[in-house]
């Protein structure tokens, strides 16, 4: 009996202070390390397996996205009544549920970038080289294009009377209204995916169980919700690229590359990653000499829109 009781007395002494958590706990040692940046050219992966296997990997990603993606918009596309559909709030689902899904599925093996803007500003960041960051890109694209003409496999005439899930302006908003709505929905994605993904916060805040997968699917749900009525929502270069090119009509293009200012769908998300790189640098110049400087690209857009 005075055993036991010298057991429970020396397990509740073990503890003696309560262990600080959250940002209470940011100045206590852990067991981590900033890692070393990538470099700019890394010969040596050209000659990697995993290399080749993780490009592979987003090939395969993109594809499934843009596939399951386009389905469901024509599918609501094609019915008369939205009642008889899932709707914008399917239509937002499907395309977070499938980040989940794929970025849960690849992180493993290539990262489960599945956008070239997060490859971009991943490059940005030196999370990885420009070899690897090109190589995911042109994989990235190439997935999204075959993904959009599997879909008009099944049935062309219905494929170009329901508009191919290709992004455009809507009716009623400007391009300049469409510029605005890509960068801040890119920000809220790329934004999404380095804070999920930092190591750093990891260590730091181990108490917190953190699927990173989930926030990134939740912010592509969100930010669909809010500019699928505005530009059908892009935030992805590869999934308006593959769903343009296969779509291949008239204004379908005119929204993306009508005029060097007016790039909303491919050039104006690499600006949004690229504040992103800068922010958390917090120099308080360079977060103006950006701001101006899209300013003037959005000024710049919205001039080229009414002299049209």
């Amino acid at each position: 009996m005075e055993g036991k009781e010298e057991d429970v007395r020396l397990g509740a002494n073990k503890f003696t202070e309560r262990q600080p958590i959250g940002t209470a706990a940011q100045t206590q040692d852990k067991d981590y390390r900033e890692p070393p940046p990538a470099p700019l050219f890394e010969p040596t992966e050209l000659t990697s397996w995993s290399f080749y296997r993780a490009g592979i990997a987003e090939f395969v990603a993109t594809f499934l996205f843009l596939y399951i993606t386009i389905l469901t918009v024509m599918g609501v596309s094609k019915s008369s009544t939205k009642c008889s559909t899932v709707g914008i709030q399917g239509i937002a689902w499907a395309f977070g549920g499938m980040i989940f899904a794929l970025v849960y599925c690849t992180a493993g093996i290539s990262g489960g970038h599945i956008n070239p803007a997060v490859t971009f500003g991943l490059f940005l960041a030196r999370k990885l080289s420009l070899t690897r960051a090109v190589y995911y890109m042109l994989m990235q694209c190439l997935g999204a294009i075959c993904g959009a003409g599997v879909v008009k496999g099944f049935d062309k005439s219905q494929y170009k009377i329901l508009g191919g899930g290709a992004n455009s302006v809507n009716p009623g908003y400007t391009k300049g209204d469409g510029l605005g709505a890509e960068i801040v929905g890119t920000f809220v994605l790329v934004y999404t995916v380095f804070s999920a993904t930092d190591a750093k916060r990891s260590a730091r805040d181990s108490h917190v169980p953190i699927l990173a997968p989930l926030p990134i699917g939740f912010a592509v749900f969100l930010v669909h919700l809010a500019t699928i009525p505005i530009t059908g929502t892009g935030i992805n270069p590869a999934r308006s690229l593959g769903a343009a090119i296969i779509y291949n009509q008239d204004h379908a293009w005119d929204d993306h590359v009508s005029t060097i200012f007016e790039f909303i769908f491919f050039f104006f998300r690499f600006v949004a990653v690229t504040m992103l790189a800068l922010y958390p640098l917090r120099y308080e110049k360079m977060g103006m000499s950006v701001t101006v400087s899209i300013g003037m690209f959005s000024n710049g857009a919205l001039f080229m829109s009414k002299r049209r």
